[in-house]
């Protein structure tokens, strides 16, 4: 019988690229031990149910996987031969349904697609031959995820714990323009110095995600407080009071009392509108404040040494740079003038428009939004008590 939930294995948390560095310091601060780091996530061996906690905990990452079987493959066939010893009858409902997804790169195939047909192929023989019944299998993340890894001649097949990804935080209904996605949110605003007591300050906001993974974070209010479906449950010998016991302190470490200030403003009414309701899905609404106005006029707290956090256009499109270069000036001179004593970040997935600024960057960490290379620039803002005193100046002749 496989003991999944009970035997450690390999697990692989993966994640976007460069959101590694924060990823790992998610998982060890729940405890865990890593094994391996790299570009995309993390090896760790634990066993299944350890998966629960991680995934209800996880901001920055995408899918937890647990290895099931790790063999070589050179061929197609080796693949079905190899997936077809496996004891699925142990692991999967074979009156229920599957999904498979896969990361391929073989050269005796010529699409990931052929690799998860004889995956799929190799399950449902399997079940047919030992319970006498075809399980169903689809595209649907929702219930059992199968995950096969194959590189050159190595493979590894995976339950998926995770099912749907978990680079989204299921509070965002109304998605905005162009927004950034959840996880990445999360690690940009871990790669600033914020300290989650001190003002946090989110000028054009679009649909808000910013400004509201801040208050979660700041609240230690974690992702699995807004999802009750995860591949994990869909895995023969799921017992669900792991989960709920998990959930139930999730929602004990919950911050209730704070006094913490977030500021979102945008331009847009509707945009303001859309951050309003996420951030009431998300239980945080009542910690942010939300002004409809020009950057410009985003009250800044003077008591408080905060963070203030740009996303801008990045202008990729083209013929709206002429616009744009004075906006990024705007955010400079906004950054040098309102917020005296504050660090500043902006956000860029374009370097021209970075020097617009008119700021030295004091750092500048890099991210992916989707394929786009971005940074993540920081400006120390000091205010004028920090500054050195002006030697005179020796007049040249």
């Amino acid at each position: 019988m496989m003991q999944v939930f009970h035997n450690k294995s390999k697990v692989i948390i993966t994640c976007n690229k460069r959101l590694s560095p924060y990823l790992q310091d998610e998982v060890t601060a729940l405890g865990y031990t890593i094994e391996r780091a790299f570009q995309t996530g993390v090896e760790l061996n634990i066993t299944l149910t350890e998966c629960i906690k991680l995934n209800l905990n996880l901001r920055c990452a995408s899918q937890i996987l647990y290895s099931i079987k790790s063999f070589k493959a050179i061929t197609p066939d080796d693949l079905y031969n190899e997936i077809s010893a496996i004891e699925w009858e142990e692991l999967i409902d074979f009156s229920g349904y599957f999904s498979v997804t896969s990361n391929v790169d073989n050269p005796n195939i010529t699409t990931p697609l052929f690799a998860n047909l004889k995956v799929k192929d190799a399950i449902v023989d399997r079940m047919k031959e030992k319970k006498g019944i075809r399980p169903n299998s689809g595209s649907d993340a929702n219930k059992a995820v199968v995950h096969l890894y194959w590189k050159d001649a190595d493979a590894d097949v995976f339950m998926d714990t995770s099912g749907e990804t978990l680079a989204k935080h299921g509070y965002r209904k109304i998605p905005g323009k162009a927004p950034m996605l959840e996880a990445l949110a999360s690690g940009v605003i871990y790669a600033t110095k914020w300290d989650r007591k001190s003002p946090f300050i989110n000028p054009m906001c679009g649909s808000g995600t910013l400004a509201i993974e801040a208050a979660l974070i700041a609240t230690n209010r974690a992702p699995g407080l807004y999802r009750m479906n995860y591949g994990f449950m869909h895995i023969l010998g799921y017992e669900e009071e792991a989960f709920f016991a998990e959930r139930r302190i999730l929602k004990d470490q919950v911050i209730k009392n704070t006094d913490l200030k977030i500021i979102a403003s945008d331009l847009s009414e509707d945009a303001v509108e859309v951050t309003r309701r996420n951030a009431k899905t998300a239980g945080v609404d009542t910690l942010i404040e939300f002004e409809v106005c020009d950057f410009e006029l985003t009250p800044v707290p003077e008591d408080g040494k905060g963070t203030v956090v740009f996303n801008p256009e990045y202008g990729e499109r083209l013929g709206v740079h002429s616009k744009l270069e004075l906006t990024y000036k705007r955010m400079g001179d906004y950054m040098k003038t309102q917020c005296k004593g504050y660090s500043g970040y902006i956000f860029t997935g374009n370097p021209d428009l970075a020097k617009k600024i008119g700021l030295k960057a004091s750092r500048k960490l890099e991210f992916y939004n989707g394929k786009l290379d971005c940074r993540l620039l920081e400006y120390e803002l000091y205010d004028g008590s920090r500054r050195a005193p002006q030697t005179e100046q020796e007049p040249t002749s």
